[in-house]
């Protein structure tokens, strides 16, 4: 018999197993259940930690075993096939979770697939990051966003997600536990890898799909798809490559296609509006700022000032939501002991992201906090652009990228970025200083009350004040606002039929990951990489 049950312990009490295992058979028993305590084994599966009120206490939801042995954890794990056992073909775009997750799946079957990726390999992509913070030199296609392992790489590798009804969200764990991320993954509430091992992790994964057959081809860009048209209906067969260095350009055929090129991926949109406009729709998204405190501020707010607490328990995460005037307002990639990082994907923009590494010690903690925006927020000028592009959906892409690029302008035109303390914002005055901060390209003193969007001033100013009420002291003289964060999710959605997976217009693509629009964040996207080759394999037999 299996028994789930929650366990809530002093902190400090987490690790004793004898106590905890007491506890939960005391629970059963007070339900009326008969538990023999004697064959009775304990498995914590997901371990959190409830500082809500002054006695901070850790929540462990468990499994009780009575009468049969816990199951092994690593019996889920996929058995990978070489590239030769079919002789099906699956052009892959894109190396982030959906796919690097995706070709794993095809390579249950055995699939041979061929991986385009525009960047380079994590090794190289280290290099080319480290310039934007040093140079402010943004390579449009080796950065945050583009390259190995997609944006989560290198923005803090946290597996957090609440879509874990999409797919087998245990089983995503434990093959990047497999690849070398810590065992706190199987059973932490928040589970979180770090951008300074998530890199050696992705390239694991890599090295054991190129040792089963398949072919990466790094710096290579897609340009277009290899349509077919027959009976009134077009399909893909396969996609255009450009190398990124020589420009040289070949074509690769395929019996399906993985898109999985991220929200960043302007150029695919523009590609797929070209091509079949009414392949795209627009979508909700979410835009703002990111704050900064000094970690130790958070901590205490968070801890209630218990240095013993905040000594076991390390750096503080908190979420925050609100509803302002008919929007959500809530914080976003919260990193608790972490930095602010230049995500831009092309120079003349500046996009802000979060990362954390694994041992979160840092002196500062960060999050976005960012204001939900439907497609008839956008403002006019950008839903009248793309009408005269041929394609509505690309309004809100447009009005993106205005920002990001406004962002630059308001900074050094390079990749220090527009700042200003939140009490001055709030009071809607200049900031004649700046705290120190963990951005490494730096900060320029900016009046983001002045020229961010009116739909995010107004709603940020009430919700930074209702954010102050849950966390006395959120608003004080070392807070932060770094503008601009843009890439929660993408603005455009790549419709997919909700039965095959495939893009309803362009037979042969299954759109995935977060630049399909259906998912967002590492893990989600690993499980729509996931279920959206087994799709494939299903529509070729396999």
């Amino acid at each position: 018999m299996v028994y789930d049950v929650t366990v809530i312990v002093p902190e400090g009490k987490d690790k004793d197993e004898g106590y905890i295992k007491k506890e939960a058979v005391g629970l059963l028993q007070a339900k009326g259940q008969r538990i023999d305590t004697g064959t009775a084994r304990l498995v914590v599966e997901k371990r959190s930690v409830d500082a809500r009120r002054r006695q901070i206490k850790i929540v462990l939801r468990c499994k009780l075993y009575v009468g049969e042995e816990p199951q092994a954890e690593k019996a889920a794990l996929p058995r990978w096939l070489p590239a030769t056992t079919s002789r099906k073909t699956v052009v892959i775009v894109g190396t982030g979770p959906a796919g690097l997750f995706g070709a794993l799946t095809l390579l249950e079957k055995g699939i041979l697939c061929i991986i385009v990726e525009r960047g380079v390999q994590v090794s190289q992509r280290k290099v080319d990051i480290a310039r934007i913070s040093r140079e402010g030199l943004v390579d449009g296609d080796s950065n945050y966003c583009f390259g190995e392992g997609g944006a989560g790489c290198f923005s803090d590798g946290k597996l957090y997600t609440r879509s874990d009804k999409r797919g087998n969200l245990s089983q995503v764990f434990r093959i990047f536990n497999h690849f070398g991320a810590d065992s706190s993954i199987l059973t932490a509430a928040h589970p979180h890898i770090g951008t300074d091992r998530l890199p050696a992790v992705i390239d694991a994964m890599r090295a054991q799909i190129e040792e089963l057959g398949c072919q990466f081809l790094f710096g290579h860009r897609c340009t277009d798809f290899i349509i077919e048209e027959k009976g009134g209906e077009k399909r893909v067969l396969g996609v255009k490559i450009q190398d990124t260095r020589s420009g040289a350009e070949k074509e690769i055929r395929a019996d399906a296609v993985l898109l999985a090129t991220g929200h960043s991926a302007t150029d695919i949109y523009t590609t797929l509006a070209r091509l079949a406009p009414e392949s795209l729709e627009a979508k909700g998204f979410a835009f703002g700022v990111r704050v900064e405190h000094p970690r130790a501020l958070i901590d205490s707010i968070q801890y209630h000032g218990d240095a013993e607490a905040i000594r076991k328990l390390g750096a503080a995460e908190y979420r925050l939501t609100s509803q302002v005037d008919g929007r959500g307002v809530y914080s976003f990639c919260m990193c608790p002991g972490g930095f602010i990082v230049p995500s831009a994907s092309s120079p003349g923009q500046i996009v802000i992201n979060g990362m954390s590494a694994a041992g979160r010690n840092s002196a500062w903690s960060n999050a976005a906090i960012v204001v939900e925006t439907h497609p008839e927020d956008i403002p006019e000028r950008f839903r009248k652009e793309a009408e005269a592009l041929g394609c509505p959906a690309l309004a809100g892409l447009l009005a993106r990228t205005w920002l990001e690029e406004e962002t630059c302008r308001r900074g050094d035109g390079r990749q220090k970025a527009p700042a200003q303390r939140l009490k001055d914002y709030l009071a809607r005055r200049e900031s004649t200083s700046l705290p120190r901060t963990s951005y490494a390209p730096g900060l320029v003193a900016s009046r983001l009350d002045e020229w961010l969007p009116p739909h995010l001033n107004d709603r940020l100013c009430k919700a930074f004040r209702m954010f102050d009420r849950k966390m006395k002291g959120f608003i004080s003289d070392e807070a932060l606002l770094v503008a601009s964060e843009t890439r929660t999710s993408t603005p455009v959605r790549i419709l997919r039929d909700r039965t095959s997976g495939e893009s309803p217009v362009l037979r042969g693509l299954y759109p995935a990951g977060e630049g399909s629009g259906y998912s967002g964040g590492i893990a989600s996207s690993a499980m729509d990489g996931i279920a959206q080759c087994r799709r494939i394999m299903e529509a070729l037999g396999e």
